[in-house]
């Protein structure tokens, strides 16, 4: 579902086009930024394929675009305007803001990120700034990626310290573990602290707990 709405821009006005598939909301968005003089919407689309033929089209300012649409996701379509139309910004305005969702958009190339909670004077202003360039983040959004880039650098465990970790994860003891691994029980307490630096821990069971969340330990198999 697509709908043109070309008109002849006034100058200082910010071209934008409105993605997301739920018809209700879209026609929201549209609404609320009718009434800015600053800002003209120029199409409508309910998914990324019909969403960059509208970019070719008109070569809008702005793409405001949903996160998870059919046909073609928020994702696909950042990645293809950025790519084949890079005068055009990409604002993604959906509303998930877990850590994976975040990531993807940014890395697609995203230039800002907005939840659906914000209000319309939020939304024309992020609109304007997106089309100078800018990068617009919502609060909650940008909280989540400062606390990820603040995170400690990952260092992965070496084969032995993963023999070590899955001899505890299976509750062997350090002198079990020796035997299993035909190696001194002095030898696996060196092993032990050295799990226990890497992975920011101070017990075995903890060590576990936080290497199989960092998809350092694989159970089960």
């Amino acid at each position: 579902m697509t709908g043109d709405l070309t008109q002849h821009p006034t100058s200082g006005t910010v071209r934008v086009i409105v993605v997301d598939d739920h018809t209700v909301m879209r026609a929201g968005v549209v609404a609320l930024l009718a009434a800015d003089p600053d800002i003209e919407i120029v199409g409508e689309a309910a998914d990324g394929r019909a969403a960059l033929e509208l970019v070719g089209r008109h070569a809008p300012d702005v793409a405001l675009v949903d996160l998870r649409m059919p046909v073609m996701d928020g994702v696909a379509t950042t990645t293809a305007i950025v790519a084949g139309h890079p005068r055009t910004r990409v604002l993604i305005l959906t509303t998930y803001d877990t850590d994976a969702d975040i990531e993807r958009g940014v890395e697609a190339g995203a230039i800002g990120y907005l939840l659906k909670d914000t209000t319309r004077e939020q939304l024309a202003d992020a609109i304007r700034a997106a089309a100078r360039g800018e990068t617009v983040l919502a609060p909650r959004v940008a909280e989540k990626l400062v606390a990820k880039m603040r995170q400690p650098v990952q260092v992965p465990l070496t084969a032995r310290e993963t023999d070590v970790l899955n001899a505890v994860a299976d509750g062997l003891s350090n002198a079990e573990i020796g035997r299993r691994l035909v190696i001194a029980e002095a030898t696996v307490k060196t092993h032990l602290l050295r799990l226990y630096a890497k992975l920011d821990v101070n017990d075995r069971t903890r060590a576990v707990v936080v290497a199989l969340e960092r998809g350092l330990l694989q159970r089960g198999r």
